[in-house]
């Protein structure tokens, strides 16, 4: 599909949203229902038999879309994606978990692709404490008391969280970037005017006009942030068109602005976040095992290794990669990132 094809395209977002917003029977795969997920023009997308099955299920505030692959007794490795991605992040990484006997489980965000709010009056809060307990609440629903969390940008936030303030529900952590924790406090302080200027899509949205902008070019401005965030991945526009669809979802736009709005402290969260946002703004450290990655070619704002070392107390190893990989680690790397997982435990 050609950039010219998504300028196209564009216009028929709501129809293809519209289209994959039934709501589904808990637990059921979607090749049990008559409502499969749908690119940006409304034709079915099949996800690779290799990657798993598409599933729903209700957790706290959402009924999530997530993929699960592998035997359902494995040791459960949640993995978690980032902006502007989608699950198929994982793509590649997720069969090469499975085979080695893991329970994949790769949800979908709040506001991508087939998961939904199951109420039209809960906020559409992007919050780093809200995704966090989406993630807890999902865990709940799928009767997993504890698992291997791993993520890349928005994802090794919340897994980084999950590893900080519930310990107990994490056997282990793998993060692309390391500690991507928010402190708002630390946040209102000005950087250096280049740093401020790798930040320039948080402002962008902090306007009305970015967020205008954003609903009608989403596919274009999503596909510009991949080119600049992995300046050396050659990805194709199948590639591209597998994750775009995600972001048809009809909350995606509100989650991934009041997501910056927040951080810039320009939008107020939910109360019943404070007491989780008072401990992640107090940069709690990380004590499980865990694994920290970052690519050569990372095009993404991102801390130095040495910068967050500190922050993990326990077993503990970082891994620098080689060959032009950027910001989307999990998907350029793929092997690279499922031996981090199966390594992590053994530290």
């Amino acid at each position: 599909m050609t950039e010219a094809s998504f300028a196209r395209r564009r216009f028929l977002m709501g129809a293809a949203s519209a289209a994959t917003a039934a709501a589904l029977p808990t637990g059921l795969s979607w090749a049990a229902t008559s409502a499969p997920p749908q690119d940006m023009d409304g034709s079915p997308i099949a996800l690779s038999p290799a990657f798993g099955v598409l599933k729903q299920i209700d957790a706290g505030d959402l009924r999530v879309g997530y993929v699960e692959a592998g035997p359902a007794d494995g040791p459960p490795v949640l993995l978690l994606h980032g902006w502007p991605y989608d699950i198929h992040t994982y793509e590649e990484v997720a069969p090469l978990l499975a085979a080695a006997g893991h329970r994949v489980i790769v949800p979908y965000a709040r506001g991508y692709g087939t998961t939904r709010f199951l109420s039209p009056d809960t906020p559409r809060n992007g919050q780093q404490g809200a995704l966090a307990s989406d993630a807890i609440a999902l865990l709940d629903a799928l009767r997993i008391p504890k698992a291997l969390v791993a993520g890349c940008d928005w994802g090794a936030r919340t897994a980084g969280i999950l590893a900080a303030l519930w310990p107990e529900r994490c056997e282990a952590l793998v993060s692309v970037s390391g500690y991507l924790l928010v402190s708002r406090k630390v946040n209102a302080q000005p950087l250096p005017p280049a740093a401020e200027l790798q930040w320039w899509y948080q402002y962008y949205f902090a306007t009305e006009r970015g967020r205008l902008g954003y609903e009608k070019y989403r596919a274009e401005f999503s596909r510009l942030i991949w080119q600049l965030a992995s300046p050396q991945w050659r990805f194709d526009d199948a590639t591209f068109a597998r994750s775009a669809a995600a972001f048809a979802n009809p909350d995606h736009v509100d989650i991934v602005v009041h997501n910056y709005r927040w951080r810039l402290g320009l939008a107020e969260g939910e109360s019943r976040f404070d007491a989780i946002e008072a401990r992640i703004g107090a940069a709690p450290a990380i004590a499980i095992p865990a694994i920290t990655l970052e690519g050569d070619a990372n095009g993404a704002p991102h801390p130095s290794p040495a910068a967050y070392r500190s922050k993990f107390t326990g077993r503990y190893e970082h891994r620098d990669l080689r060959g032009g990989i950027g910001h989307n680690l999990p998907q350029e790397a793929p092997k690279a990132f499922a031996q981090a997982i199966l390594d992590v435990r053994r530290l």
